[in-house]
């Protein structure tokens, strides 16, 4: 199953999921988390199904949702995708190799070459404050088999406000294996980033995720996961 949470892409979200249905024999799943546009008109006129968030709930709580969504309907694998074009579907086949294979329980489609400064001095930061050595911990282009959607799926990630390093270091304490796939990503032609996008943002992200490294949310069990 193919999840795409999406808020206020009308713009892309259609031909986003044309071309996933074009390459793959797959299910795609629109989380749709309160959009104010025609996201939810685009993403079913180009075949998707679509779930409706009736609060909005944010990237992660999206991706949560479709997460539950897959278990519920016994999907053995999901990938999670943007909405705004800038990953590519064709990509898709790679990032899942790892996991049918059973090299992986997570697998991380990266691209670091996307980063701004700010972006890659935030990494170097969160590399070093929790020894994950991931190289592009911020990308939402990634799939998981169906322990780690359980993990991802439960009480404690609800807790979680991004796609990053809180779900690592959940996922490595439960011992799962995660690594990354080299992938291509377009630049962004709409919006911006949910994290990046301001001083306040960002400040807040940072104090945040810094809250979770310093709580050790990861520590315990150990994994393979950073060692690949």
């Amino acid at each position: 199953m193919v999840l795409i949470p999406a808020h206020n892409e009308a713009a892309t979200v259609g031909a986003v999921v044309k071309e996933v249905r074009r390459r793959y024999d797959l299910p795609v799943v629109v989380i749709d988390d309160c959009s104010t546009d025609a996201t939810i008109a685009e993403a079913s006129a180009a075949g998707a199904i679509v779930l409706p968030l009736p609060l909005q709930l944010g990237a992660w709580g999206a991706i949560q949702t479709g997460l539950r969504y897959a278990l519920r309907t016994n999907s053995p694998f999901a990938v999670t995708l943007d909405a705004d074009g800038q990953h590519e579907p064709a990509a898709l086949a790679a990032v899942l190799e790892p996991v049918l294979t059973q090299k992986a329980d997570v697998v991380i489609g990266a691209f670091p070459e996307r980063a701004s400064a700010l972006r890659r001095v935030a990494w170097s930061y969160f590399r070093g404050l929790t020894g994950i050595r991931l190289e592009d911990i911020t990308s939402g282009f990634r799939a998981y088999n169906r322990a780690a959607m359980t993990v991802l799926a439960s009480p404690v990630a609800s807790l979680l406000d991004y796609q990053d390093v809180g779900v690592l270091l959940i996922l490595r304490r439960r011992g799962l294996r995660a690594l990354e796939v080299a992938v291509p990503m377009k630049p962004r032609t709409q919006g911006v980033s949910r994290v990046f996008n301001s001083w306040w943002t960002v400040g807040k992200y940072m104090l945040q995720t810094s809250l979770l490294c310093i709580a050790r949310v990861g520590h315990g069990r150990g994994s393979r996961s950073d060692q690949e």
